[in-house]
């Protein structure tokens, strides 16, 4: 609230100290910034260390920045005099400390902020009181005391509720000021743990895997730094919408990517029944044997001419080098170690002979044109294109290295209809892009990372999961979704299940049911679907009554239900069945708005949203079109309509001129 409009209980005195201090810290926070960008890479010496050190210098100035809108900090804590611990800390996004190194803000990730989320009267930690800060923009405007020292009980948050239920426009904010004790947990749990969150809609999950992340960074900078931080979401629109909270908690150097870029841009049509073989995990076996097939039984020695002399190599020793690389090794450093095993058993030739050849000669020979050869004609060099390609055009080829893991009617639905002429000219899908990463993980080890979050994980099929294993086996992983908002033909109905074929199978799985963003009538309203879309999960619960928040109206003008609420504040999405799109565009003609785009989150107050392109995202207020049209589009429809109803942050405008699919009835 603005500061002329301050609660008459709240000491102007008090806050204009607190107000003062603000000023301090960004005073400083600007000083720091300065100094980071007065230092110079040139004392580096030579010119690649230089530029190692500008970036890094880059990076720490942007992660310097200050964000005018946004609090520097958001809360204090007073504790007591039994510690070498400061009696008074604040608690802010980041580190901020004056010329003298005297900390004015500690950053909300260091342990001693943990209080701050946690403490309660039953546990203080330490502290005596703690104070939350209210803002409007960046300004302080207001504060609130919760007792913790003196035992008994403290009542909600206003300041907390009112930042929970703030409208928004534009990309996610974090909720670095609000976490909760739970969310707490799961945001610190140590790097080497993988955690999986099953989270209903409005419980902040999808927030809590980008602080983690924040959180990792910050506990184990130097370790990640070298392995890396990758976030993979479900499509562009969502990560631009998520794109500037790791920033605003000063964290600018992580990937964040689809599993489309990750995996390959393969947008080729294919039928959902074929995609969901495709992507089940006995696909692993047969491009296993597919690629191992590949290998020919040697029935010729080598023979290597040097001089007047011809050194041999038996063709039972060369099959026993063969057996004996075959299987234990991938498929790329098997072909080159077959080369080094026959340059060798030539060199024990050299050696009998009475020579002295060393390393030199070895390798010279391995690429000598009689190994070469040989090698080919045995081992042949080989792309994953190569190998899908084989195995999708040729029907005995796939059927031997399918054996019982396939059926024969699977085997007829993948193959093509039309193969194509070459691997070269093929186009893949989506379905094949997983398969292709599996090939290559067989042929070439896919390097790992310290730690990977994956969001609408739920949506992934069993070889998409497999691929991004392969980029966490040496790290962990936060594992996010929501099995009731499931919908591909081969979404997962356990996380187990997920978490195995991810290969972190003693990950850890955890429920987030209490909603903070959903209205309770809203939330209450979607859960109907429930029992149709996910019967085994808990109907998830709000915090927020919402009365007066939903609103369905059969045969409601979606003109007068965009002016409503054009004139409340916060964003507004008219989430539509994609077939609809054009037609509600058309329909708006003359009001300010924008269609949501699979490849951007266009920042637009308001927005056509497509259906299919919901997921993960909110808005202030939704206006729902046509639910018996969403539901019939997709064979998860009602997982459909089940994610689109709770996208609402405010209010919900439920329009129809079908009737409604029969689970809303009531």
């Amino acid at each position: 609230m603005p500061t002329d409009q301050l609660a008459p209980d709240i000491p102007s005195d008090v806050l204009a100290a607190e107000q003062a201090h603000l000023a301090e810290s960004r005073a400083a926070l600007q000083a720091m910034r300065a100094h980071a960008q007065s230092l110079s890479a040139d004392a580096a010496g030579d010119w690649v260390s230089q530029q190692i050190l500008q970036s890094l210098l880059d990076q720490r100035v942007a992660a310097l920045a200050d964000h005018p809108d946004t609090p520097l900090f958001f809360g204090r804590l007073d504790r007591g005099a039994d510690d070498d611990l400061p009696p008074v800390i604040y608690v802010g996004r980041r580190h901020v400390h004056d010329g003298s190194s005297r900390p004015l803000v500690i950053d909300w990730r260091a342990p001693v902020s943990r209080a701050f989320y946690q403490a309660s009267p039953a546990d203080p930690m330490g502290v005596r009181l703690r104070r939350r800060f209210g803002y409007h923009g960046g300004a302080l405007t207001a504060f609130e005391d919760e007792p913790l020292g003196q035992g008994g009980e403290i009542g909600p948050s206003k300041i907390l509720t009112e930042e929970i239920e703030r409208p928004r426009t534009g990309p996610m904010r974090d909720i670095v000021a609000t976490i909760q004790p739970d969310q707490d947990e799961i945001v610190r749990a140590t790097l080497t743990q993988t955690v999986c969150v099953q989270g209903a809609p409005g419980t902040g999950k999808t927030a809590v895997g980008l602080h983690r992340a924040a959180y990792l960074l910050f506990t184990h900078r130097e370790r990640l730094a070298r392995s890396g931080v990758m976030i993979v979401g479900p499509n562009r629109a969502f990560l631009s919408y998520i794109s500037s909270v790791l920033p605003a908690l000063g964290e600018v150097k992580v990937d964040q990517t689809t599993v489309a870029g990750l995996l390959g841009e393969h947008a080729a049509a294919e039928d959902p029944a074929v995609a969901a073989v495709k992507g089940d995990a006995r696909m692993a076996a047969v491009l296993g044997r597919a690629l191992w097939l590949h290998i020919v039984k040697p029935e010729e020695g080598l023979v290597f001419a040097k001089g007047a002399y011809r050194h041999r190599v038996a063709d039972y020793e060369v099959r026993e080098i063969v057996a004996s690389l075959r299987g234990t090794t991938r498929y790329g450093p098997g072909r080159a170690a077959l080369a080094q095993r026959l340059a060798h058993m030539v060199l024990v030739r050299m050696e009998q002979r009475g020579e002295s050849p060393d390393d030199r000669v070895q390798d010279s020979v391995a690429r000598s044109k009689p190994v070469k050869q040989l090698v080919d004609a045995i081992w042949p060099k080989l792309t994953p294109e190569q190998v899908l390609h084989r195995l999708l055009s040729d029907p005995e080829f796939l059927a031997k290295a399918a054996r019982s893991d396939l059926s024969p009617d699977e085997q007829q639905l993948i193959l093509w209809r039309k193969p194509y002429r070459s691997w070269k000219s093929a186009k893949w899908s989506a379905a094949d892009a997983a398969l292709l990463d599996e090939l290559g993980d067989l042929v070439e080890r896919t390097p790992s990372l310290g730690h990977l979050v994956v969001d609408e994980a739920q949506d992934l099929s069993e070889m998409q999961l497999r691929a991004l294993g392969r980029r966490c086996r040496n790290g962990s992983a936060t594992v996010l979704g929501d099995l009731a908002q499931g919908t591909t033909p081969w979404s997962t109905t356990s996380w187990e299940a997920v978490l195995r074929h991810l290969g972190q199978e003693t990950g850890e799985v955890t429920e987030l049911t209490l909603g903070f963003r959903v209205p309770r009538e809203v939330l209450d309203y979607a859960a109907r679907l429930l029992p149709s879309v996910a019967p085994g999960l808990a109907a998830p619960r709000s915090l927020r009554p919402g009365a007066g928040s939903l609103s369905v109206r059969p045969g409601g003008d979606l003109r007068q239900a965009v002016t409503e609420v054009l004139a409340r504040e916060g964003s507004i999405g008219v989430i539509v069945p994609d077939a609809l799109v054009a037609a509600t565009s058309a329909a708006l003609d003359g009001v300010a708005h924008a269609v949501l785009d699979p490849d951007s989150a266009d920042e637009h107050r308001l927005l056509i949203v497509p259906a299919t392109l919901a997921k993960g995202l909110e808005y202030d207020h939704v206006i729902v079109v046509e639910p018996a049209d969403i539901v019939e589009a997709e064979p998860r429809g009602l997982a459909r309509l089940y994610v689109v109803l709770t996208r609402a942050v405010t209010s919900l405008t439920v329009l129809h001129a079908r009737p409604l699919p029969a689970q809303l009835a009531g």
